[in-house]
């Protein structure tokens, strides 16, 4: 199998928190990174063992030609292409996961939950992006083949209508709108 695409380091490390120890379940992971050439191309390896059970586990994930440098004031994933690493649904599923807790309003919040809270709905925002690059164009809304993983049709099941690009585009921008007022 072709090595599959990591485009920024975030989505290489996002990849590696979604897939746990096969050994025991765990999902943190503190590995050792390099380059490599790996099947003719050059590829970030990430190496450790598994700080439960001692597994060894291992990451391999070629490099795009341009390197993208992802800040805090725009959190990025990727460029333009969808996701080789995760689908459609396990962007939406970070998505949510990361703007449930978040505030909707900053009243009452101290400084530093604020930029937390920010942060978080920014890459929301994100990973919301993520999803809409899997709507091809014309369409208006995420094909079936855009979800492969056992996590992200669980989350289309749980509500297909969430994959719509108007939808997509509206929580989007309410994430944005909301974490402006965390600024």
């Amino acid at each position: 199998m072709a090595l599959r695409l990591a485009r920024t380091s975030a989505e290489a490390h996002l990849y590696m928190e979604l897939h746990p120890c096969e050994s025991c379940g765990e999902s943190g992971f503190a590995p050792a990174s390099s380059i490599v050439e790996a099947e003719g191309d050059l590829a970030s390896r990430y190496t450790g063992s598994c700080p439960s059970c001692g597994t060894a586990r291992e990451f391999t994930f070629r490099i795009p030609d341009e390197i993208l440098l992802p800040g805090d004031e725009d959190p990025r994933f990727g460029d333009d292409r969808p996701s080789e690493l995760l689908d459609a649904g396990e962007w939406l599923w970070l998505a949510d996961a990361l703007a449930r807790d978040a505030p909707a309003h900053p009243s009452g919040v101290d400084a530093e939950d604020r930029q937390s809270a920010r942060i978080d709905l920014l890459t929301a925002a994100s990973a919301l992006s993520e999803v809409l690059k899997f709507v091809p164009a014309g369409a208006d809304a995420v094909p079936a083949e855009a979800l492969w993983s056992g996590r992200g049709r669980e989350v289309y099941a749980a509500g297909p209508g969430r994959f719509r690009r108007l939808r997509l585009e509206a929580v989007r921008d309410t994430y944005r709108d909301v974490a402006a007022r965390f600024g």
